[in-house]
């Protein structure tokens, strides 16, 4: 096959469809007889994945690579941040960890230009430009084209001389790039024409055309528009690429991904484990992971909570912290909404006392925050105390332990409701219905009589079970699905024509 020019798609911002796109591309060549790869110099995401000898990539140009039909490595993603905190970031380079940096110092390092070696040291003398050019070089030699991804918006002009993943990357890679418009956000003019005359004059000779992402409705009604940008930009506008909704590609920012939910739905009951920050006792989940009846992941993605059938809210070292940090990832939300629509909702221990109205922590047991409002799915208020209650019960349903902090009770004038009677008289717990109920007790779900009643209301979904899922198979249709519908209307002769240009 004639050798191509590497191509890169940026973006005029994040989650305008760079990484959709790349894997298209990724396919397309492929289908053409090519041997393509993805690249991206440097990703900041928590979704990463391991390649087949055990480093550590982003979990996009996996998805990419799978897409171009070759093993995924650490040269299609050399560099990797993964935050730890607003402010902080773990550094992955090849693959492996080699420390945390804080946000401000990474971007406001010296960074060599392209042209410039740089001998490797500590964390803080690391020359990431020499890493991240000689991946692509090692990687560009055994594939062809490379198909490459930039980061967020290539207009953060306040970034430039540290920025190693976009229009510096070209330059060292030789690459045509194409800049991809959002236009489901609205402001498209703007951004596209803004993102292209912010480049310096010669990093704007290397963008080659720009591709619009993301249109509803009649595709005729932007025929003049798409005239009046690629006068106003001096560039073709090789594509107008419909919304889609019937495609599932694993995006970038997700933690479980579209097509394992989708899977999940076929004869099975999805179980659906919040991810806490300070999860405890995840045993409880053993037993119920191997229901056959059953398929549980953890999760703290909204779109995978609002699919699930049955969310758990498991046990916590830190009620109040996991809370705060539930209602600010919007999980909390998007749980109380998947109960309204018809799931199931558990929770056990900690998560017992996050389903209540409030968990009060007047002598500061936790932390620095005295109360916050819980999901309002219990009617039942908690407060910590400094005693530890750690045993062994016996209840309606069979055996478990207690291992927790803070003492429960109904909220206001609501009634008592235990969810179960322990073999002393004790009340524990408290059930609503059973599609919302809440317990201190760990290894409850090792009893089956328990299992048993918290699947009953899904039965008929068992009952019904369709064919085994070949997950493998779906996502290869997947991606010729999306290599079929980036054809239909994107000008791929012309796209080849420019990677081809001397």
């Amino acid at each position: 096959m004639k050798q191509l020019h590497p191509v890169m798609f940026v973006g005029t911002g994040s989650d305008v469809g760079k990484s959709v796109l790349a894997a298209a591309f990724c396919r397309i060549f492929r289908q053409d007889g090519y041997k393509p790869a993805p690249f991206k110099a440097q990703n900041m995401a928590l979704n990463s994945y391991a390649t087949p000898d055990g480093l550590e990539i982003g979990r996009a140009q996996a998805v990419q690579a799978e897409a171009a039909g070759v093993p995924c490595e650490t040269d299609m993603n050399p560099l990797l941040l993964k935050p730890q905190s607003d402010h902080t970031s773990q550094v992955i380079l090849h693959g492996k960890p080699v420390g945390s940096k804080h946000a401000y110092d990474y971007w406001r390092r010296q960074v060599p230009p392209p042209e410039a070696g740089g001998a490797r040291g500590g964390l803080n003398n690391l020359n990431y430009r020499q890493e991240v050019c000689t991946a692509f070089d090692r990687l560009s030699a055994k594939y062809n084209p490379i198909v490459m991804e930039g980061a967020g918006s290539i207009s953060e002009i306040n970034l430039r001389d540290t920025d190693l993943v976009n229009l510096p990357m070209a330059r060292h890679a030789k690459a045509d790039v194409i800049l991809v418009g959002d236009i489901d956000r609205g402001g498209v003019f703007a951004s596209v024409y803004g993102s292209i005359a912010l480049q310096s004059p010669e990093d704007r000779k290397l963008i080659k055309g720009v591709i619009i992402n993301k249109f509803r409705g009649d595709m005729r009604l932007f025929d003049e528009g798409r005239r009046m940008l690629q006068d106003l930009c001096g560039i073709p506008v090789l594509g107008v690429v419909p919304y889609f909704k019937d495609i599932h590609i694993e995006e970038e920012d997700s933690v479980a991904l579209a097509q394992k939910s989708w899977q999940l739905m076929q004869g099975k009951i999805n179980v659906a484990v919040v991810m806490l920050q300070h999860l405890s006792n995840y045993t409880d989940f053993d037993a119920l992971e191997r229901d056959p009846r059953v398929h549980l992941f953890y999760t703290n993605n909204v779109d995978d909570i609002s699919k699930a059938d049955i969310i758990i809210l498991p046990g916590t070292k830190t009620t109040l912290n996991d809370l705060y940090e539930l209602r600010r990832n919007g999980c909390a939300q998007a749980i109380v909404k998947a109960h309204r629509n018809g799931a199931s909702v558990l929770g056990i221990c900690g998560g017992y006392q996050l389903m209540g109205m409030e968990v009060c922590d007047p002598y500061r047991v936790e932390g620095n925050i005295e109360r916050l409002p819980g999901l309002g799915l219990l009617p039942i208020t908690t407060t910590m105390n400094g005693e530890k209650r750690t045993r062994q019960v016996t209840c309606d349903y069979g055996t478990g332990y207690e291992i927790h902090m803070g003492e429960t009770v109904p909220f206001g004038d609501a009634p008592a409701k235990p969810l179960t009677i322990m073999d002393d008289g004790r009340e524990d717990g408290y059930v609503v219905s059973d599609k919302c109920m809440g317990t201190y007790i760990h290894g409850i779900l090792d009893n089956a009589a328990f299992v048993d009643k918290l699947l009953s209301p899904f039965a008929d979904k068992i009952e019904h079970a369709s064919e085994q899922f070949d997950y493998q198979a779906f996502k290869e249709q997947q991606y010729d699905k999306l290599a079929a519908h980036v054809r239909q209307h994107v000008d791929i002769d012309q796209i080849y024509r420019i990677l081809s240009d001397n």
